[in-house]
């Protein structure tokens, strides 16, 4: 459940528009470790289905 709850708080943080409530409830809960790691992820799959899209928009 843990990993979910990171990856939620991520996303959210991503979109910008966490609720400072939901921002404090996590503080204890989840460790930097998983967030950093999260994050890590999405950027990569954000940058790879970047380099995806642009590919397939070039070709065709």
């Amino acid at each position: 459940m843990s990993v979910i709850r990171t990856v939620k708080a991520v996303l959210w943080a991503f979109l910008g528009i966490r609720k400072k409530s939901a921002y404090e409830e996590d503080l204890g809960k989840l460790s930097p470790f998983q967030i950093i790691s999260v994050a890590l992820g999405v950027v990569v799959m954000f940058v790879v289905g970047l380099v995806v899209l642009v590919n397939w928009v070039v070709k065709n």
